[in-house]
């Protein structure tokens, strides 16, 4: 089915989702962000992976992420987060939505040594029509999800670095189809106060979609500069787009992260 025809509501979760990765907060300590997201779109891809679908799109997301250590194993973290979005396809009139979600959840570390941290994640989140991956009309849904999260930190050419890669699984209500993303985060320190981070989100949808929905496959890009701004406060801001994709858009757009820890 052409995501034409059921008119691209595709509103994936912003590149700009921040967290800790794998890593787990220390008992008693917090952290916080606060994140901005604008994208547009004047194409999708179609069914066959081809950027051929003219499209007019554009999206404003806000969300803001709390974690608190309970324990130096378990963390807990709850996501508040809302969206403005406009859409209009060849086969769709445009529309217009606004619409929050909630989504909380827990990370506990599974191990920690010299080889990288191994992490399980599980949270609940329930949203408006638009605050999902896809949405091809206007009703609202939920979804759970369990994330598989390995990290480690490490040397290259002298400067810190790390790695995080995550798997995982969500279960979203009907009809929308489950997915499985895919995201793998890389930074490296290049001064003291200053970091570069190369970011890829994925998602793959099931193949259990009923109409209006079918299968879809996101990517994403997202290049960022880290900056520290004092002890506790760090500036992220970058720049993203969608090299590839099948029933999504060709998304591209900007966000700005401010967090801070204790």
């Amino acid at each position: 089915m052409r995501l034409a025809t059921i008119g691209i509501l595709l509103w994936a979760l912003s590149t700009a989702d921040a967290h800790a990765g794998a890593w787990t907060l220390r008992a008693g300590h917090w952290q916080n962000f606060s994140a901005a997201t604008a994208s547009q779109a004047d194409q999708s891809f179609a069914a066959n992976g081809s950027a051929s679908i003219p499209t007019k799109y554009n999206k404003t997301l806000i969300q803001n992420t709390f974690e608190y250590g309970l324990t130096n194993y378990l963390t807990l973290f709850a996501t508040p987060a809302y969206a403005s979005a406009n859409v209009a396809t060849p086969t769709a009139s445009l529309t217009h939505a606004e619409n929050t979600s909630i989504e909380a959840g827990m990370r506990l570390m599974l191990f920690a040594h010299g080889l990288g941290k191994l992490s399980l994640q599980a949270s609940y989140k329930t949203a408006g029509s638009f605050d999902l991956s896809v949405s091809a009309n206007h009703d609202s849904g939920r979804q759970i999800e369990a994330r598989l999260l390995y990290g480690a930190g490490f040397d290259i050419f002298g400067r810190d670095a790390f790695l995080d890669f995550e798997i995982a699984q969500r279960w979203i209500s009907a009809p929308r189809p489950n997915e499985t993303p895919v995201d793998i985060t890389a930074g490296v320190w290049i001064t003291p106060g200053t970091m570069l981070m190369a970011q890829s989100f994925n998602i793959i949808s099931a193949g259990d979609s009923r109409p209006p929905y079918s299968h879809y496959r996101i990517h994403k890009l997202e290049f960022s500069v880290v900056e520290q701004l004092s002890r506790h406060w760090f500036l992220q801001s970058g720049l993203f787009y969608s090299p590839a994709g099948q029933n999504a858009l060709v998304e591209r757009g900007v966000s700005v992260v401010l967090w801070t820890q204790t």
